[in-house]
């Protein structure tokens, strides 16, 4: 059993709460203003998006569709809610440009500057209660990038990511399943995007191909990317083919393993696209809306091994590029070892995932996104 320290205080906790929710709920929404003209050409739309650390995939999104927004005209506002105090000391725009690339608007550490806008838009459960207290917008929206009740057990936090869903604000979802998620299951109104790629940096390079190496997405603080069911498969995969080579990324912590691997932690995207390009089979799992990832693995060549969940059927098919297997260590390595084995297989996988890909573009997701900001306006 346990014991304390004398002579050391324990740290306070800090329970995780939407600071803005208390006033939302007593007072309720701020009232919207109807200034706005929905077939402007440039709209004003401030993003408030939650605290961030590097090598997230949701910010490198709201980054690329921030960028494709202002380059079809409309000023974008940036504004970092950070109730974890995450970025204390930090110039939250300087961090955000490093880890996720420039943007030409604002990055505000506050909303001391705030002013009125034709679109509010929300990016996280925990960022809506304050949207919906912010003065003077025409409109607001929740760019909603996956189902994040999923993301939590029974707890009030994932109350509360149920309850933003039914607060009126128009969702601007990152597949079409998502879309029909919060319709059906919140009454929601919504519009899909499709995720982009960022083909600059994700395409085949001319370098050698790895016959025998699988590249695994690891991220283990993201519980939805089922990092120990990744583990198990690849540990039955190393007792079969102990002459593979595994490579984990993704977390920047070191992950203990049964069995021997490369840990290349949180790559930056020249390095990643690199990696992908130097695998034979990429393994990454999405129990949710599926993520950046396996569409940048397909744009480089690499064919992927996911899950057969939901949501990847409803986007990618269940013959579609992606190699889908059920959630079982056992049927994941199987669907890994058979494009080990089989040449044609993987050359057929790499083709449509190249096809695919081409379509996916930030460019064509921000024009969808801008659909879905004047959805909201006319709402």
């Amino acid at each position: 059993m346990g014991r304390l320290r004398r002579g050391r205080t324990p740290a306070p906790l800090r329970p995780r709460a939407p600071q803005a929710l208390l006033d939302v709920l007593r007072d309720g929404p701020a009232r919207l203003e109807r200034h706005a003209d929905t077939d402007a050409a440039s709209l004003r739309v401030a993003i408030v998006v939650p605290q961030f650390r590097r090598g997230s995939g949701g910010h490198s999104t709201i980054a690329h569709l921030v960028r494709g927004l202002e380059g079809r005209g409309h000023r974008v506002s940036l504004w970092v809610q950070d109730d974890e105090g995450r970025l204390e000391g930090h110039d939250p725009g300087e961090l955000f440009r490093a880890f996720f690339g420039p943007v030409a608007g604002p990055v505000h550490a506050s909303f001391d500057a705030w002013e009125p806008v034709d679109v509010a838009v929300a990016t996280g459960w925990q960022t809506v209660p304050r949207v919906l207290s912010l003065p003077g917008a025409a409109a607001r929206a929740y760019l909603v990038q996956d189902h994040e009740p999923e993301f939590f057990a029974t707890s009030a936090e994932r109350l509360w990511a149920e309850w933003t869903y039914r607060q009126g604000l128009h969702a601007i979802c990152a597949s079409r399943w998502l879309a029909g998620t919060v319709q059906r299951l919140y009454g929601a109104t919504a519009t899909p995007f499709d995720l982009g790629v960022d083909h600059e940096r994700y395409h085949p390079l001319p370098v050698g191909r790895s016959e025998q190496t699988v590249l695994a997405y690891a991220r283990a603080v993201t519980a939805r990317r089922a990092v120990p069911l990744v583990l198990l498969a690849l540990e039955e995969l190393h007792r079969r083919r102990p002459a593979v080579e595994i490579a984990l990324f993704g977390e920047a912590r070191e992950i203990f393993t049964p069995f021997p691997h490369r840990a290349l932690g949180v790559l930056e995207p020249d390095a990643l696209a690199g990696a992908y390009n130097g695998a034979t089979v990429g393994l990454c799992l999405s129990l949710t809306n599926p993520s950046l990832v396996p569409t940048e693995m397909l744009a480089c060549g690499l064919p992927v091994v996911d899950v057969r969940s939901a949501s990847m059927l409803a986007v990618f098919g269940d013959q579609g590029p992606i190699a889908l297997a059920e959630a079982d260590p056992l049927a994941l390595c199987d669907a890994v070892e058979r494009l080990l084995d089989d040449l044609v297989q993987r050359a057929d996988r790499t083709r449509a995932g190249l096809e695919l890909v081409q379509r996916r573009t930030w460019t064509g997701a921000a024009a969808q996104v801008e659909d879905g900001l004047r959805a909201a306006l006319r709402g």
